[in-house]
């Protein structure tokens, strides 16, 4: 890696920080610059300004962050109920600190930003639209090698499953109560047991 990528990640994965504690709107690039060590000049030649250093958040690392979190590991799942379970059980019923206090990054950001800016909007649509259709698919696999009902419709259910997932960590994030999560987990785990054949 160059030194010029080097500190456009830097930059990348400080905002990230930033924003994942105080909202986009929240996030002073002074801040990120103070705490990276970047002059302000070389954040200019990455970003021509704040929404597109925040744009970068979302299009490279939330979009990765949700992809080796509920994406991967429905790719090669056998069976993907077990798969489902077993990613909320270890975020819902074993939750850390961090996320009672602050939530999910991907809501979070889409529940901030999506009526006031269309270019997060649309880039935070997209990685809800690729989790759901990753879903949805994982399901139909499913369907097809007898691990999940016939009788459900796959796109209906991921995008009720996305939804309930997201609903669930802003429930905890906003209670600060870990039993609030951890309840929701064991029903949305409830539900997933219903999928099955």
């Amino acid at each position: 890696m160059t030194q010029m990528q080097n500190t456009r990640e830097k930059l990348i994965k400080k905002a990230f920080q930033e924003i994942y504690r105080n909202g986009f709107q929240g996030t002073r690039i002074d801040i990120v610059l103070n705490k990276t060590g970047v002059a302000k000049g070389a954040l200019y030649h990455h970003f021509k300004d704040k929404n597109e250093l925040g744009y970068a958040v979302v299009d490279e690392l939330l979009t990765n962050m949700t992809i080796q979190t509920w994406i991967q590991p429905f790719e090669n799942a056998q069976n993907p109920i077990d798969e489902l379970i077993a990613t909320i059980d270890n975020i819902f019923t074993k939750p850390t600190k961090q996320i009672i206090q602050t939530g999910c990054p991907l809501n979070n950001l889409a529940q901030e930003m999506s009526t006031v800016d269309e270019g997060f909007r649309k880039r935070i649509d997209k990685i809800y639209s690729l989790w759901r259709s990753s879903i949805a698919d994982a399901l139909t696999k499913g369907q097809s090698k007898g691990f999940v009902r016939e009788d459900i419709e796959s796109d209906k259910v991921a995008t009720f499953i996305v939804a309930s997932i997201a609903g669930c960590l802003g429930a905890g994030k906003n209670s600060r109560d870990i039993n609030v999560l951890k309840d929701c987990g064991h029903s949305l785990i409830n539900y997933l047991d219903s999928l099955r054949c």
